[in-house]
């Protein structure tokens, strides 16, 4: 991936063609390394080195991708380097740049393509990976989805994976070009195209979408942002004739209940900041999908908008898309499935001797999955406590700590206060950097695959 900017930046004649060339051949070099090490495999990949592969790849691929950016001198420290090239694969679009037009076209082209690819893979991840590991209830994947055999991965992954980047592919293309249609330049389309898609939000310019003022082009990426967050393989089913799939699906139901709901609520709550309904619409649906699909574009402050539009959006970041899309968050499944197991254990106090089963999609979910589910709230909750009270303690107002946390860990991007819409991540600490960073990383491996690599257990034979 990393050979492709070399050529936009010979093509643009700018200076981080050279960054490129060294950060290709340190790729190489590295990767030579694991490659002779590793040159005689052991077995097949199980559980315990599932977990470990899919936290040291996207580690890994921060580090390394991260070297171009230091390189160019774009970048005051490798640790800002690191944060904008994970924010990157973790689709996050949280940024320290102050400046992003002064890059050259280059690296804003490795922006959007570390976004694409991180989506891509996190798309496999998702549906054909973590169902097998067991990962936060993700096992309900089992029954619906493509994936791999239940003892040890297998091809049929890969399998998988040539299916989803087919219609990954062909619909960011379609994007590319509908975006042209509208009067954007190729470069910035291909961009934005790459990170609406991966729900990623990096774009090519200061003021990101606002910068074009455009009622359509904001239509084509509101519409893009919601396809982008729904369940891949929907799209799949879909694209195979099964029109009727989006609407059987109760994830997808929920999920558009949610954007709808929170766009009227928002539209009355904020009427006096617009001037008049088709500017509302504009500016609110956008900005909805943006915060609940955590794709993180802008094409308004949000921040002057009333605090219950604040909350509004704090709670769309929580909620986040659908399982099994780019997007980030507790996902729409997970949330659905506990406010039915909330409803049950309210049920089960007014009838006690009342039989309540739990039931997605018409199937009873499992107490294993339901637990899983549980932890995994459980889980999300405390590290967005302790994150928050740990940039806290770094001298960051409580807003500002709170939502920096929310939006890395549900991979957003943009926050409120001081990381809003207009602000960035460059005022943060080195040490809050490091932290966010790590939080990017648990939010996008479902929180279970990262944290079981730190537990003791997992190291014993």
């Amino acid at each position: 991936a990393m050979l492709v900017p070399p050529f936009v930046a010979l093509f643009y004649g700018e200076p981080d063609l050279v960054a490129f060339i060294l950060g290709v051949f340190a790729c190489i070099f590295a990767g030579g390394i694991m490659l002779f090490l590793t040159r005689h495999p052991k077995g097949d990949l199980r559980h315990r080195e599932g977990f470990l592969f899919v936290t040291l790849v996207w580690t890994v691929f921060g580090a390394m991708g991260a070297i171009p950016y230091r390189i160019s001198g774009y970048f005051d420290s490798y640790i800002d380097a690191f944060f904008e090239t994970l924010s990157g694969f973790t689709t996050t679009g949280a940024s320290v740049l102050t400046n992003i037009e002064a890059l050259p076209h280059g690296l804003l082209l490795w922006r959007s393509l570390t976004q694409w690819l991180g989506g891509m893979g996190i798309i496999v991840l998702t549906i054909a990976i973590l169902p097998f590991l067991g990962v936060g209830g993700m096992q309900i994947f089992k029954a619906e989805s493509p994936g791999p055999t239940m003892d040890k991965l297998t091809p049929r992954i890969t399998e998988t994976a040539k299916l989803l980047w087919g219609i990954y592919v062909g619909i960011t293309l379609l994007e590319v070009i509908l975006l042209g249609l509208g009067g954007m330049g190729v470069f910035d389309a291909v961009c934005h195209s790459l990170a609406t898609m991966a729900t990623g939000g990096f774009s090519p310019r200061n003021t990101s979408v606002a910068y074009y003022d455009s009622a359509y082009i904001d239509a084509v990426i509101t519409v893009f942002m919601l396809i982008a967050g729904t369940n891949f393989a929907l799209h799949h089913a879909v694209l195979n004739g099964n029109v009727k799939s989006y609407f059987r699906n109760y994830e997808f139901r929920g999920y558009m209940l949610i954007f709808v709901l929170s766009c009227v609520v928002m539209i009355f709550n904020a009427w006096d900041s617009f001037d008049g309904l088709g500017e509302a619409l504009q500016y609110v649906t956008f900005q909805s999908a943006s915060i609940l699909t955590t794709t993180g574009f802008a094409t308004y402050d949000y921040m002057l908008w009333p605090v219950a539009s604040h909350m509004i959006l704090l709670g769309l970041m929580l909620v986040g898309g659908c399982a099994g899309s780019t997007a980030g968050g507790m996902k729409v499944m997970r949330v659905s499935i506990l406010l039915k197991y909330a409803h049950r254990e309210i049920l089960k106090l007014v009838h006690p001797n009342a039989i309540v089963s739990l039931k997605w999609q018409k199937k009873p979910v499992s107490n294993d999955i339901m637990h899983a589910i549980v932890g995994f709230f459980v889980f999300y909750i405390m590290i967005l406590i302790a994150g928050s009270i740990a940039l806290g303690l770094m001298g960051l107002d409580l807003q500002t700590s709170i939502s920096a946390v929310l939006a890395c860990m549900s991979n957003i991007g943009p926050g409120l206060a001081s990381v809003g819409p207009t602000g960035n991540f460059a005022h943060i600490p080195d040490a809050g950097k490091l932290l966010l960073s790590f939080l990017m990383l648990v939010g996008r491996l479902e929180v279970y695959t990262v944290i079981v690599v730190f537990a003791p257990a997992f190291w014993r034979r």
